[in-house]
């Protein structure tokens, strides 16, 4: 297919190398910063993702730019039948989120969201092993170490308007989108949010702690104030047994699942080994004319949970 990317920072180069692996025509790139695109010889480049996407015959574009430039890009795109794969947040408001589903709604085109974390072997096993099982709590932590340097290294990194929201919208959304692919969606939240480090270097939070309230009730706990990157890890706890689930690991009980070495990763440590399958999964979707498992709908449910424990400060809300 012919595939262009808006967006070459960290994680479009991601894209990008996927991309270029599994053989797809790569026509075009997008990007305002001239100097992160001006290395990829033979392929057309552009500022304006309105120009490249009006200009050019684009079967998918992958929107892989800051979160506040998500819903625009998404909703451009569809409106002109060009399928879309959106890096996470899908968006960063409900406003948004209505507007882009409507987009969805209304296009010829499919929508995936990438949260490549179900694509791990280890979220692929709790999950089918906990389909039939009635999980009494749950529980998710993310530990990881992100400094000033980290939030300077981007302007719009560690803003309200910009990013959306800290810990919870940026790194710990993926941890909450596999609770809720895993368990149902909560009915409710109670969660408090704080800036534990980097006052004066942000203003959207470092640390956050949430109890999601519905048939299956999980906890997530969440920083980016530790010293050290630790594994993400859930926790599943049923009558008998407890199941911990790390991004390449699952443990019944303390005894190791023989689970199928992870291919090739691309990126961070922290990104999984899901990227490539979730691309030739989208990919394939839109190859057949079916819709995409991980499609706006299903991408959103992640992004209402976080709202909805900005919102909470402390106490019970309902999530929209």
């Amino acid at each position: 297919m012919k595939s262009a990317i808006i967006g070459l920072g960290v994680i479009g180069k991601v894209h990008y190398e996927v991309l270029k692996a599994q053989g797809e025509e790569i026509v075009a790139l997008c990007d305002t910063d001239f100097e992160k695109v001006r290395e990829y010889e033979g392929i057309k480049k552009y500022f304006d993702y309105k120009n490249m996407l009006d200009n050019e015959e684009i079967d998918v574009v992958h929107v892989c730019t800051p979160h506040y430039l998500h819903a625009k890009m998404v909703i451009y795109a569809l409106e002109r039948n060009i399928n879309v794969l959106c890096e996470k947040p899908l968006c960063i408001s409900l406003d948004e989120m209505d507007e882009i589903l409507a987009a969805e709604e209304k296009s010829k085109a499919k929508l995936g969201v990438c949260f490549q974390n179900r694509y791990n072997n280890s979220s692929i096993f709790a999950k089918d092993y906990l389909k039939d099982k009635k999980v009494e709590y749950a529980f998710g932590s993310v530990r990881w170490h992100r400094d000033r340097a980290y939030y300077e290294s981007a302007d719009w990194r560690g803003r309200w308007l910009t990013e959306g929201g800290g810990v919870l919208m940026n790194q710990a959304i993926h941890t909450l989108d596999l609770l809720v692919w895993i368990l149902g969606e909560p009915k409710k939240v109670v969660g408090a949010t704080f800036n534990r480090l980097l006052k004066g270097v942000i203003d959207v939070e470092d640390t956050a702690c949430a109890d999601y309230l519905g048939d299956n009730p999980f906890t997530l706990f969440a920083t980016t104030s530790a010293p050290k990157d630790m594994p993400i890890e859930l926790r599943f706890l049923t009558k008998n047994e407890t199941i911990v689930v790390t991004p390449d690991s699952v443990k019944i009980n303390g005894t190791p699942v023989d689970l199928e070495s992870e291919n090739k990763w691309y990126g961070k440590l922290s990104y999984g080994g899901g990227h490539a399958k979730l691309i030739k999964d989208f990919y394939d979707s839109v190859a057949r004319g079916e819709r995409f498992q991980i499609d706006g709908k299903e991408g959103a449910k992640a992004v209402r949970q976080v709202i909805a424990t900005y919102i909470s400060e402390g106490k019970v809300v309902d999530v929209r």
